[in-house]
């Protein structure tokens, strides 16, 4: 973790990363991933704010501050603000000033949907000015929220501005869960394998090709986050057999699960289906590059098919008619 916000200290000792802490952003070759990273590509290019919507674990602070390294302001600051634990007067600098709002970087909100109706209040009080066209050249910083909660949800239930969830949703880029993208998952352990060996001075462990087959089973409910935790605890144990036996048993548990009422054939018949599907349709868009009307006729499916298509697996905000 990075030193105390301004004020942060005195008012309710929230901290703030400064220092990029956690697991970084790693590109995919999955379908679900490749127009993720093709928008945050043309996010990086601009100010325009930006809501990372996501189960938990699944990576929102990595995107939010893969958009800031990628950006103009890749020499300044990165924030990364605890929306749970901050006070409207964190907002507020000594002078009176809008800190840590006032200076340039990039201000990440974690978990938005955390922040009180005083912050909120404040937040929408202080929000940096940005140019009217929302390219890059803005004052003050760059704001970026994530969360894991349905922010409609929240305004309707009065727990969340309506103003401030319109200011902070300029783009909405969602990112897929580990289930949807397991194609990712070998480049994701080798990653964090080779992170915590070095972390704890051991070789890089080899995985036996019925870890590996699990890795690619598991539901992975955890995300990422969870995928880092078995990398790590593997290579500080160095073992693994000891490392997996835990999750060796969840997934017995779960298989089993599957083989009695738990999940019908029909239903894992229907789910591997849609599956298939959809890896399809983000194969398509990839090769006409997202040019939704060439991609229906390339499926052979009609326009309106495919943008109903498209919104269930919610990937109906990209690309072009």
């Amino acid at each position: 973790m990075g030193r105390a916000l301004p004020n942060a200290g005195r008012s309710n000792g929230a901290r703030a990363s400064i220092d990029g802490a956690g697991m970084g952003f790693v590109e995919g070759a999955s379908p679900s991933m490749r127009p993720v990273e093709a928008v945050i590509r043309e996010l990086a290019k601009s100010d325009v704010p930006v809501l990372v919507l996501a189960e938990r674990g699944a990576g929102k602070h990595a995107t939010a501050r893969r958009i800031h390294e990628m950006s103009h302001r890749r020499e300044q600051t990165f924030l990364c603000l605890p929306c749970s634990k901050l006070t409207p007067e964190v907002f507020q600098s000594d002078d009176g000033r809008a800190a840590p709002l006032e200076a340039g970087g990039t201000v990440y909100f974690e978990e938005v949907a955390d922040l009180s109706l005083g912050c909120q209040a404040r937040l929408q009080k202080v929000w940096p000015q940005a140019r009217a066209d929302g390219a890059a050249g803005g004052d003050g910083a760059r704001i970026i929220c994530g969360s894991a909660r349905d922010l409609e949800v929240e305004v309707k239930a009065g727990r969340l501005r309506e103003d401030l969830y319109y200011r902070i949703s300029g783009v909405c880029l969602r990112l897929p869960p580990l289930r949807q993208r397991k194609q990712d998952i070998p480049v994701l352990i080798k990653h964090f394998l080779g992170k915590y060996a070095q972390e704890f001075g051991r070789e890089v462990p080899t995985l036996s090709a019925e870890t590996r087959r699990l890795f690619q089973d598991y539901s992975w409910p955890g995300n990422l986050k969870e995928l880092e935790y078995v990398a790590r605890v593997l290579a500080a144990l160095g073992d693994e057999d000891v490392a997996m036996g835990g999750l060796r048993a969840l997934l017995h548990k779960a298989g089993s699960a599957s083989n009695g009422n738990g999940l019908s054939l029909k239903a894992a018949s229907r789910a591997a289906s849609q599956e298939a599907e959809r890896d399809l349709i983000l194969q398509a868009l990839t090769r006409t590059r997202w040019n939704r009307r060439r991609a229906a006729r390339e499926l052979q499916i009609s326009y309106k098919a495919l943008l109903y298509k498209l919104k269930r697996i919610q990937f109906e905000g990209y690309g072009a008619s």
